[in-house]
């Protein structure tokens, strides 16, 4: 009796992504056969392009540059997987690499697979027990500190990261650095410009009180709890994701990210604002002071440092929105969020 054909139920295309060309790449690097199965494009997120699939009884979860690439989006995806490389074997909660494609002829850009992670992001809702109990959340915003500690022990040097970034005058760099950014939004079409309450001081600011030493270390670049995934039978944390604004730096910008947007006094920057039951912020920079073994005496400056770099990012989208490369809605949600960071950061700088 002769076989059956075996049919396939792969559709050719999710989210922009070629599915025929994924499949081919899969064969060329022995990573399962035949179709893939229960494709989903995951939501979250407003950059890029999460698709989660099977392939012979294995899950993956592919990542790629969004439809309206940056110029940057390509090396981006090839640093993101260089550092999930780097991090195996780590006690720092990440995606496992699976594989990585740093030229663009497979699916018009670099892109990369990972490890499924078992858990749920906070900042879109709290399932049981987290939500009824009030010791769980308390742990949950303990562990975001500790993830925090646990990548500023990484040496990078050892990990294969030591040309990652430019650690030699990365303090003196950051406040030009992203003012620049800031006025490069001003080449899209329609954008009026950025309507910043006090983006003038808080620059100011970080440049007379620069700190004076630290140590170089690998940075998340975006840690709250919108890039983190929960373990759902406890309060650690099963990943951190989104790496996409990794380099090397003074890891205390990680904690500084952490205060910039932690839940409290109901500000727009604030990100999982539902959240209630949490550490209070001292409690998270004794809880990083101690397992990380850095001095936090400059937590403030990195505070506000965080708070000005991630407004100024955000802002990039309500930017884009304008010339019509994101959905204005998005846009203007964003450009809320940034004047709430820059007035956090005008609060701790004592000017408002």
């Amino acid at each position: 009796m002769s076989t059956p054909p075996q049919h396939d139920e792969s559709p050719a295309e999710v989210g922009g992504i070629d599915l025929v060309a994924l499949r081919a790449w899969m064969d060329a690097q022995s990573l399962g056969e035949g179709a893939l199965s229960s494709v989903e494009q995951l939501t979250g997120g407003t950059q890029n392009v999460l698709l989660r699939f099977e392939r012979s009884e294995r899950a993956y979860v592919l990542r790629h540059p969004p439809p309206h690439k940056r110029k940057n989006s390509d090396e981006t995806m090839r640093r993101e997987a260089r550092v999930l490389a780097a991090l195996a074997g780590t006690d720092v909660p990440h995606p496992d690499l699976i594989a990585a494609e740093p030229d663009v002829d497979v699916l018009g850009s670099a892109f990369y697979l990972m490890e499924p992670i078992d858990g749920f992001n906070p900042a879109a809702g709290l399932p049981e027990p987290h939500a009824s109990d009030p010791a769980m959340r308390h742990g949950m915003g303990l562990s975001m500190a500790s993830a925090a500690a646990a990548l500023s022990r990484v040496d990078h040097e050892a990990v294969g990261l030591a040309d990652f970034g430019r650690p030699d005058g990365w303090l003196e760099r950051q406040v030009g650095r992203w003012r620049s950014q800031l006025e490069g939004y001003d080449e899209l079409p329609g954008y009026p410009g950025p309507d910043i309450p006090g983006v003038d001081d808080v620059a100011g600011w970080l440049d007379r009180r620069r700190p004076t030493a630290w140590t170089p270390g690998i940075i998340h670049g975006d840690l709250h709890f919108a890039n983190v995934l929960v373990r759902p039978d406890g309060p650690a944390l099963a990943a951190v994701v989104d790496w996409e604004l990794c380099t090397i730096g003074d890891p205390l910008l990680d904690l500084g990210h952490l205060l910039a947007t932690w839940p409290v006094g109901g500000s727009a920057a604030a990100v999982g604002g539902g959240i209630d039951g949490l550490p209070d912020t001292s409690e998270l920079i004794a809880h990083y002071a101690t397992e990380s073994g850095r001095s936090v005496d400059d937590v403030n400056w990195f505070h506000v440092l965080a708070a000005y770099r991630l407004g100024i990012i955000l802002e990039g989208t309500h930017a884009r929105a304008f010339a019509g490369k994101a959905p204005r809605e998005i846009g203007d949600l964003l450009h809320a969020t940034t004047v709430g960071l820059f007035e956090r950061a005008l609060d701790i700088m004592g000017e408002r």
